[in-house]
């Protein structure tokens, strides 16, 4: 990640993709920091994807989240974060 709070994954085909941090979060519970951002793609219905992971390591990397609990905590913030706007 970059001091614009960007960073670059890569598609399967090896495309770079620029993606920008909507926000890190530490849960206390867990131990781990979640992270969820975009890449400004638009979905069906014209809504701006995003996505959420883990980030493990240093350097950190991306890791999947794997439980129905995590997801909770990251569609909850992301709630509290869109009745805001």
């Amino acid at each position: 990640m970059d001091d614009n709070n960007t960073f670059t994954i890569y598609a399967d085909d090896g495309t770079p993709i620029e993606c920008y941090v909507l926000f890190i979060y530490t849960d206390e519970r867990t131990g781990k920091e979640y992270v969820a951002y975009s890449d400004d793609s638009i979905d069906d219905e014209g809504n701006t994807r995003v996505f959420a992971g883990i980030l493990c390591g240093d350097p950190p990397s991306l890791q999947p989240i794997e439980t129905d609990e995590e997801w909770e905590i990251i569609d909850g913030i992301l709630a509290s974060l869109s009745q805001d706007e």
